[in-house]
């Protein structure tokens, strides 16, 4: 017991350590009232609607506080809440409503849909923008600055989750933080890092780059679609890529447990590439990182419980700053080891799809394993 909790110490050491300091929110962009606006009609917002009518008025809404002109496009992907309708009634200037074609072979839902509202695009810039997403003011005018600080093709926001219920308060910032372990920002704002990221929730990319890449075609099938599309940028057009998080951009639905549990098992298994080897290493791993401290401090000898406080502070350390973000409480230091764990069934769960023959399932459409966006259950 004593080696093991040395060990999960030693782990949680190396992510204190490692020099690009995933745990910490260096990489961050807020709504900025100063920033220049840039030339009129530069952007031209994309926004992927299926189902959203419960959200979409006060997503579209805010884009009429953004202080520069914008270009709005909802492609209504399939809905059958009338999505379309509410988008109309938001009362935005310069919107304009289509309706996907039915899915194509080969296609994710959201791909397809972009896809369609790409086709209609003249502006230099293009926003992806999630119709469960709110932005704050003068967001859209940081993230143009953003862009031309950077002299990046793509910058993208991680949305700040709603906040309003106690699973979406307790797991959804623990979602980020084990997205920035996964996906470091400090690496892949870095042009000389083959590491790639994105938040596709709020992302503005180049018009120009969509097309020399091919538009969402290039991508078409992928399930993680956003860091997907990341990575064409970065390694395809050697440009310039940033994420970073914020709290200009909201969700605006609260996510309970099985919508969260959908959420992460929708994209888990994938990012482990399908591979039960992988899965069986990350059991391991958290384990190792969550179990053998807390079992190690219960039933340990006075050297192993020595060795589980400290691999408990440090998991505690790299954990604050996300806290601290969220506006957490420190019970989300205790709730932490839980939520791995919580973290690792919903990637079970994945599995056990992909076992079952899904690679995903989500909004009404399972994609198979060599194909996508066949019907099916949610």
């Amino acid at each position: 017991m004593v080696w093991a909790a040395l060990a999960a110490a030693c782990v949680w050491l190396a992510l204190i350590l490692t020099p690009w300091q995933p745990w910490r929110y260096r990489e961050r962009l807020e709504a900025d009232a100063t920033a220049g606006v840039g030339r009129p009609a530069e952007v031209t917002v994309l926004m992927p609607a299926r189902n959203e009518r419960a959200v979409i008025r006060d997503s579209l809404a805010a884009l009429a506080h953004q202080g520069l002109p914008l270009r709005v496009i909802v492609i209504d992907d399939g809905s059958e809440d009338g999505t379309s309708e509410a988008a109309r009634a938001a009362g935005l200037a310069d919107l304009t409503v289509i309706t996907a074609p039915p899915l194509a072979a080969g296609w994710t839902g959201k791909l397809w849909a972009l896809e369609q509202g790409r086709l209609h695009v003249t502006t230099p810039y293009t926003l992806l923008l999630d119709a469960d997403i709110r932005l704050q003011p003068h967001t859209i005018p940081a993230l143009l600055t953003k862009a031309r600080q950077e002299n990046a093709t793509l910058v993208s926001l991680m949305a700040k989750p709603a906040m309003s219920g106690f699973w979406d308060r307790w797991l959804m910032p623990v979602f980020v933080y084990f997205f920035k372990l996964l996906y470091p920002f400090g690496l892949a704002n870095r042009i000389s890092s083959r590491q790639a990221a994105a938040a596709g929730g709020c992302l503005l990319v180049k018009t120009g780059a969509l097309a020399e890449l091919g538009g969402f075609g290039a991508l078409r099938g992928a399930v993680i679609d956003d860091c997907a599309l990341a990575a064409l940028v970065k390694r395809r057009l050697s440009a310039p890529i940033w994420i970073g998080a914020t709290h200009a951009a909201v969700m605006l639905r609260e996510n309970g447990l099985s919508a969260i549990w959908r959420m992460v098992a929708r994209t888990a298994f994938t990012q482990l590439r399908y591979s039960v080897w992988l899965l069986i290493a990350c059991t391991a791993i958290l384990l190792l990182i969550f179990v053998v401290p807390a079992a190690a401090l219960i039933t340990g000898s006075v050297r192993a419980q020595a060795m589980a406080l400290a691999a408990l502070a440090l998991m505690a350390a790299s954990y604050v700053p996300t806290m601290r973000f969220y506006g957490q409480s420190a019970w989300a230091l205790v709730g932490l080891p839980f939520a791995g764990l919580a973290f690792l069934l919903m990637t079970y769960t994945s599995a056990l799809w992909y076992a079952r023959g899904h690679r995903s399932l989500w909004k009404g459409r399972a994609y198979g394993r060599h194909e996508t966006g066949t019907s099916g259950p949610q």
